[in-house]
């Protein structure tokens, strides 16, 4: 799928990266979703399915905090408050224990759904110009932005779920 340029394709790229994760999430047994079997996202470091869903809440909350912050007034912590781009492995990290409380494998799925849900209804509330007509963060656009930390995560997690699924 290439880049979303407009808000319909952001939409769809959205809704098509979830529910490829989530069939590929309801086939991860609840007892197998805590060992770490995956290439973490630090170097040398593995990951559970659990984490890797952990991570992807924390991103979609990441970006409706964004919003929040920008709501409010304040200065937007890109990407998050005490990290910098160059620290996203420890940034993923933090999601892991920001979630790791949730030990029910299907809590956890309902969660991320939820979130998801929630940047949808958040993108459906911007005009396509206000997603795509003008920068919102350095040279990037509101949709790339949510993009890249969305849609990007989600088809990306399913390909290395993919890797486990075959084992």
């Amino acid at each position: 799928m290439s880049v979303p340029v407009d808000k319909d394709q952001l939409l769809v790229a959205m809704k098509k990266s979830q529910d490829a994760l989530v069939k590929k999430l309801l086939h991860i047994p609840a007892d197998q979703a805590f060992i770490p079997q995956l290439k973490g996202h630090v170097q040398g470091t593995q990951m559970s399915a659990a984490n890797l869903v952990s991570y992807l809440i924390g991103w979609g909350e990441q970006v409706m905090y964004w919003h929040q912050q920008e709501r409010n007034g304040e200065k937007i912590d890109f990407p998050a408050a005490g990290y910098k781009w160059n620290e996203l492995g420890k940034l993923a990290q933090k999601y892991y224990a920001d979630y790791a409380a949730i030990t029910s494998w299907p809590v956890l799925l309902e969660k991320q759904t939820h979130t998801h849900q929630q940047v949808i209804e958040l993108v459906e509330r911007y005009s396509n110009d206000e997603l795509y007509g003008v920068p919102w963060y350095k040279t990037w656009t509101r949709g790339r932005m949510i993009q890249f930390n969305t849609a990007s995560p989600c088809k990306n997690a399913a390909t290395r779920l993919s890797a486990v699924l075959k084992k």
